[in-house]
């Protein structure tokens, strides 16, 4: 019974900032990993970045030094803080967790948050 839930998307112009936070819940044990996903209109889901259980990170070419994954273990959530924000960065924004719940490991998704770049 594990929730994924997104939050922070919005409108925002070129140049700007915008902070997501995805928060997990349920009967789970451990966060294996947390990932940001996008999809553009019309485009294939694409990998943003990933954290995983010992703290290592990997971003997408297209947003190494503009994005930041982060996590609250204690809070369960995880944060894509999203700096110097541009027009094809616009797309609907997925929280993937993988998880141990109900005795397996498994990938858990959010229902996405959209993020639009547009002056």
């Amino acid at each position: 019974q594990v929730q994924v839930v997104e939050s922070g998307g919005g409108l925002m112009q070129p140049g700007g900032s915008l902070r997501l936070s995805c928060r997990v819940s349920g009967m789970l044990k451990v966060i294996y990993e947390m990932g940001w996903f996008r999809q553009g209109s019309g485009e294939q889901r694409e990998r943003v970045a990933i954290m995983f259980l010992d703290g290592k990170t990997n971003y997408t070419d297209s947003v190494k030094g503009r994005f930041t994954i982060s996590r609250d273990n204690g809070r369960r959530t995880a944060y894509l803080q999203m700096n110097n924000l541009k027009a094809e960065d616009t797309a609907i924004y997925y929280c993937r967790a993988r998880v141990f719940a109900d005795s397996t490991i498994g990938y858990h998704w959010g229902q996405g948050t959209q993020v639009t770049v547009s002056s």
